[in-house]
């Protein structure tokens, strides 16, 4: 006995109680690749620059700790609540690149042409390494800021330059990029973001 291939197995593109409708995914589109290879370095490069004036402007305006001279030999020790500057120069320093984070994924965005994960990526890693170059540099202009040039008396207070002693605030930047891009992805809701639309 042979199977039957009646209606109820075949796909028919007449609406009935036995028909089984046909199906066509539309093609989706595909990553773009090459033609982003180089406006994403371009992104990335461009963005490595902002890692001096983040690291002037953190110089400037972090708090230094205050600390009072207790011995002849220059020792010193910590005033209260002097410490919590610690904590506040890492904040500064975090909200700054978190900010950076923030405008370039929303000017990354408006790259209408260039929308995807290459140009993305680009500019999570440009925003990186803005952040990497402003605390290195950071520091380095603070410490010329509030150099001692003599020998503090005993029982002065002085002014140590801010540091920041984690790298780990270096993921505020690359975290702004992704939020702002992420959810203005998905207020998009297209599958080619849109960039092919004139």
């Amino acid at each position: 006995m042979t199977e039957s291939s009646g209606p109820a197995h075949r796909p028919s593109a007449v609406p009935g109680p036995w028909s089984v409708p046909v199906l066509l995914r539309p093609r989706q589109p595909r990553v773009v690749v090459k033609a982003d290879l180089l406006p994403a370095l371009s992104v990335f490069f461009t963005l490595t620059v902002f890692g001096v004036p983040i690291g002037f402007l953190w110089s400037r305006i972090a708090p230094p700790e205050r600390v009072r001279v207790v011995a002849s030999d220059g020792t010193t020790g910590a005033l209260e609540l002097e410490s919590w500057h610690r904590f506040d120069d890492l904040a500064i320093f975090g909200f700054l690149t978190l900010g950076l984070g923030i405008v370039v994924g929303l000017v990354v965005w408006l790259l209408r042409e260039r929308r995807g994960p290459v140009v993305f990526l680009g500019a999570v890693l440009g925003v990186t390494a803005a952040a990497a170059m402003g605390m290195w540099l950071g520091p380095t202009l603070a410490d010329g800021h509030y150099a001692i040039t003599s020998a503090p008396a005993l029982g002065s207070v002085v002014e140590l330059a801010p540091r920041l002693e984690t790298w780990w605030v270096l993921i505020t930047g690359p975290f702004g990029v992704a939020v702002t891009y992420s959810l203005l992805t998905t207020w998009n809701g297209r599958d080619d973001l849109g960039r092919r639309l004139g």
